[in-house]
């Protein structure tokens, strides 16, 4: 059973930046990849950006690629999703997931946190 607590949510203007962490718990964090998904009011839900189990690889969604980063610092056993940036359309609850490989589906990840918000003013 893997544990995920995202934080670092919140309400930011057009333009701020923020960071959302995830903390990992239960089982080896090195055997996850991990990604960020968010649910945008009236949307499904959307892959946002992942990364490899090792962290040598990435992936970003169109929309954030040249603007968010996303890292993991194994020795804490945790994710991190740096925005910049942030436009309105951005506003989601943002969820931290776990799995296998790193993928852009989320039926690749078997694990999810409860998801922290994000509200982005213009």
């Amino acid at each position: 059973q893997v544990g995920l607590v995202e934080s670092g949510g919140g309400l930011v203007q057009a333009g701020d930046s923020l960071r959302l962490s995830c903390a990992v718990s239960g089982r080896t964090f090195t055997a996850l990849a991990n990604a960020w998904f968010r649910v945008a009011p009236g949307k499904e839900r959307e892959f946002v950006a992942g990364i490899s189990r090792n962290g040598g690889n990435t992936k970003f969604a169109d929309s954030v690629k040249d603007r968010f980063a996303i890292s993991r610092e194994n020795a804490n056993n945790t994710v991190f999703l740096q925005m910049n940036s942030l436009k309105p359309e951005d506003t989601a609850m943002y969820y931290c997931a776990a799995g296998s490989v790193l993928a852009t589906r989320p039926s690749h990840y078997h694990s999810w946190g409860q998801g922290t918000r994000v509200t982005v003013s213009s």
